[in-house]
């Protein structure tokens, strides 16, 4: 049967979604008489790339690493998973990945994807005036409007880390009197169009305060919806009351069997009582080991050495993570001692472009840079360590070297970078040419 020049809109789709992804198809898998070019593809749930860059190990000099092995391998993915990882073969009929490494999809851990002027017109900050409490009344003002058309910049926000690299995030999304649920159910619903190329867990977030503005029914209400924790923002501060915030944060996690993720940017004596106020509500309720994060957690850069250690220790023992924006400027976080502890350390962009923050770039490997820069990360070895910050704390290499990811059988999330290595992309900022979400070329 003569085969038509005419291309469908499936294959248009399929072949531009490719191009843009900075891949080729050899000549054998377009040709007409190939049985594998679905297969190459990616249709019917299977993906096939050659030259695939991966890292093997660590080359040494003197006990210190000075360099990443790598070879090039013959990946193979269906239905989502990895299902074969083999010795390259130049000849396959397969996408050919061109040598580009091949690192775990980012995962974007602190970000607000509900609430940005993204996809919208160009809007710097204004003059903040009354601290949070200010900047919780302008919300009260401008919400309504951002809520006109907050599924679709929601979705324009999601494409732009997909493009830096980012297959997941955990999103905030406000819970609150003005917004009610609304703000909630638009996101939803952005994620909903994008889950065949993008994960996410969401976070009930009481922007405005657990009881300043009475945000305890709708905190109520969304916890029985699909949401994955319960947040909250400086007890003291916005509710004026340490424990009867966290202890009602703590009992609706438990309720409903959420994780807890608390804004915390308070820098004094009031910061200190309230890490260590949920730190004991953890130990006393082991279900929320694991499950319960500080996002921003300034207090601790604020510390004596003596008492970041101590905290540090705490934090690590009742697993309770941090999730750090990175800040630079005067508060210089202690992160590596928090690692130290065996702290779960993540980060994210947090606000892109909206009321809140004038910059974002959406690269979370850029914060992995801006970490490594931080605390004096140059090495071969630091940077490739330095990589965690923007997988979550995956790397292809264990510390001896050891290959640990990828393997048959995970997750067919990966991106591809124009990199030699893990540290080179760091250090570089190395341009993200793919991402695979579950086996599909999103970018």
């Amino acid at each position: 049967m003569k085969r038509s020049n005419n291309i469908s809109r499936k294959d248009f789709l399929k072949s531009s979604a490719l191009a843009m992804a900075g891949l080729t198809l050899t000549p054998t898998v377009m040709s007409a008489n190939t049985l594998s070019e679905d297969k190459a593809l990616g249709v019917n749930g299977k993906l096939i790339l050659k030259n695939v860059r991966l890292e093997t190990g660590f080359e040494y000099e003197e006990g210190e690493v000075v360099s990443t092995k790598t070879d090039l391998f013959l990946v193979e993915t269906e239905n989502g998973k990895i299902t074969k990882i083999a010795p390259n073969n130049p000849k396959a009929k397969a996408v050919d990945a061109k040598g580009f490494l091949m690192l775990p999809a980012f995962k974007d851990m602190h970000i607000h994807l509900d609430k940005t002027f993204y996809g919208d017109k160009w809007q710097a900050v204004r003059k903040r005036k009354g601290g949070v409490k200010g900047m919780i009344a302008l919300e009260e003002q401008i919400m309504p409007e951002i809520l006109k058309n907050s599924t679709y910049k929601a979705e324009k926000m999601i494409e732009l880390i997909q493009s830096k690299g980012t297959a997941f995030a955990r999103s905030h999304v406000n819970v609150e009197p003005t917004s009610k649920l609304d703000s909630l159910k638009n996101l939803q619903k952005a994620l909903d169009n994008k889950k065949k190329s993008f994960g996410a867990e969401i976070v009930a977030f009481p922007q405005h305060g657990v009881f300043y503005k009475n945000s305890v029914p709708y905190l109520k209400e969304a916890a029985q919806m699909d949401i994955d924790f319960i947040g909250g923002v400086d007890p003291y501060t916005i509710d004026g009351a340490i424990e009867k915030t966290i202890d009602f944060t703590v009992q609706l996690a438990l309720d409903h069997q959420k994780g807890i993720d608390i804004h915390l940017h308070e820098t004094g004596e009031s910061g200190l009582k309230t890490v260590e106020y949920l730190i004991d509500k953890v130990n006393e309720n082991p279900s929320l080991k694991g499950k319960t994060f500080f996002s921003h957690c300034f207090i601790l850069g604020k510390l004596d050495k003596i008492k970041q250690e101590e905290i540090a220790e705490k934090l690590g023992n009742a697993q309770v993570g941090i999730a750090s924006t990175i800040p630079i400027g005067n508060l210089i976080m202690p992160l590596p001692t928090l690692q130290k502890h065996n702290v779960t350390v993540y980060t994210g962009n947090d606000s892109i472009i909206d009321h809140w923050n004038t910059y974002g770039t959406g690269s979370v490997l850029e914060k992995a840079n801006l970490y490594a820069q931080l605390y004096g990360q140059s090495t071969e070895f630091l940077l490739s360590r330095s990589l965690k910050l923007a997988t979550a704390n995956l790397t292809p290499l264990d510390d001896k070297g050891v290959q640990r990811w990828p393997k048959t059988g995970d997750d067919a999330d990966f991106v591809l970078l124009n990199a030699s290595c893990s540290a080179e992309a760091v250090s570089r900022i190395s341009n993200v040419e793919s991402l695979i979400y579950r086996g599909n070329v999103v970018f």
